[in-house]
């Protein structure tokens, strides 16, 4: 048991921590309940709860926040089009950004999955912006994805 100073008073029964932290005019709050034995501290409930969003917000603050940014290429892209959509992940991935790479097949395309997967290895070798392959390419249905993450 640990006092609101920070002090640590002793193990003691239950009802007597109660009884303690009832004189003084405060709540008991079970601190770490998974140690042998839990750990609790006299404190207000109010400014516990306090302390715990302010470390919350402050977490929040430092956390630094990931987009995935999109592009959509075809099987049948051309070498501008192509060179275009390369500059399009460039930037995203000099900002920071994740690029998610999405090439959509229609009718007769979905028969040739070989010469897809070909089209989209050559578009990440024209990405000159040094990244990693988080996921590599995969169809689902009409669709080939493949995720890139900046270096």
């Amino acid at each position: 048991m640990v006092d609101e100073l920070g002090k640590m008073i002793g193990v003691m029964k239950t009802e007597e921590a109660l009884q303690l932290a009832k004189e003084r005019g405060l709540d008991l709050i079970e601190i770490s309940p998974k140690a042998q034995p839990p750990v609790v501290k006299i404190l207000s409930y109010d400014k516990f709860r306090y302390q715990q969003e302010k470390v919350l917000r402050q977490q929040k603050k430092n956390q630094r926040k990931i987009d995935v940014k999109g592009v959509r290429i075809s099987v049948r892209i051309g070498v501008g089009d192509m060179a275009f959509k390369a500059g399009q992940a460039d930037k995203f991935l000099s900002q920071g950004h994740k690029v998610k790479i999405e090439m959509f097949l229609r009718g007769r395309e979905k028969a040739n999955i070989g010469f897809a997967f070909e089209v989209l290895k050559k578009f990440l070798t024209v990405i000159s912006a040094p990244f990693t392959v988080e996921q590599e390419p995969k169809r689902l249905g009409g669709i080939i994805n493949v995720i890139i993450a900046p270096k």
